[in-house]
């Protein structure tokens, strides 16, 4: 692990501040959880401090799913406070999100970091689109969801999200919105949803981290590494409560689209670090 100096300390940590500053207003504004913004900027940061390559984007992954824990109460106690929450959905979710969150652990410690890395770039890419050009224009009429329904989408957006380490946000608000629930509500929910899959996708990376591939990296249990989690919970948890009131007050049609264009960039960047370290 290298050793900075002060100057170098001080920039990093800036970095990781404002970072965590952007994922916990997106997380409450959003719904998106900060994964997909985390993983970049702790990937970076462990870049910096010259962790090994082989475990850098699994300690990014696992770290952020830890983050997103405080991160996804207080933005879910946020929208509690304007009965923006569907508890029933979540309760439905349960079960088969941690069958998929352990399926999703399986993939994540034993996929190379090169994979992960350009799994993340595709996914973020993806989801830029989604913002850019469908997520204001799909209709509010709420359906009838199946339980075989849910019970699949559990699973799916449980296995996916781990890899990635986001909260399920990015998979749960565009499930929602298709089936014609309102906004808020679908952001709302999904906080709550990410609740889910922060914890046990956290203890999942430390058992598979710890027992499965016996890591021993420097200020880390499994893939939690705790300077990661230091840094950025307190100003998540303060973003994320602005950023859950301000899903009530502003013009959130055209942060989408920054915010989609700004996921395309990441996937851009992501996509060149996958070509470099491949």
């Amino acid at each position: 692990m290298e050793i900075l100096n002060s100057s170098e300390l001080i920039n990093l940590l800036l970095v990781l501040s404002i970072a965590a500053a952007v994922a916990g207003f997106m997380a409450g504004l959003l719904g998106v959880g900060g994964g997909i913004i985390m993983v970049p900027a702790l990937y970076y940061a462990f870049t910096v401090l010259d962790f090994d390559i082989v475990t850098r984007m699994h300690l990014s992954v696992g770290t952020s799913l830890a983050i997103i824990i405080p991160t996804s109460i207080i933005s879910t106690k946020t929208h509690m406070e304007y009965d923006a929450v569907d508890f029933k959905m979540v309760k439905s979710f349960g079960i088969f999100i941690l069958l998929g969150v352990i399926a999703g652990t399986f993939l994540a410690v034993n996929l190379k970091t090169p994979a992960l890395v350009l799994f993340f770039s595709i996914f973020s890419f993806i989801v830029g689109l989604f913002f850019i050009f469908v997520r204001e224009k799909l209709m509010e009429n709420p359906k009838k969801i199946s339980d075989l329904v849910k019970n699949i989408s559990g699973v799916v957006i449980g296995f996916i999200s781990v890899p990635l380490g986001i909260g399920g946000g990015s998979l749960m608000v565009p499930f929602m919105r298709t089936f014609g629930y309102d906004i808020r509500k679908s952001i709302g929910t999904a906080a709550a949803v990410g609740f889910l899959i922060a914890v046990s996708g956290t203890i999942t990376m430390i058992t598979g981290g710890k027992i499965i591939n016996n890591i021993n990296t420097p200020f880390s249990i499994g893939y939690i590494n705790f300077l990661g989690f230091i840094v950025f919970v307190p100003v998540t948890m303060i973003m994320a409560r602005i950023g859950a009131k301000a899903v009530y007050r502003i013009n959130k049609k055209l942060l989408s689209k920054i915010f989609g264009t700004f996921l395309i960039l990441v996937s851009i960047r992501s996509f060149i670090e996958f070509l470099s370290i491949s």
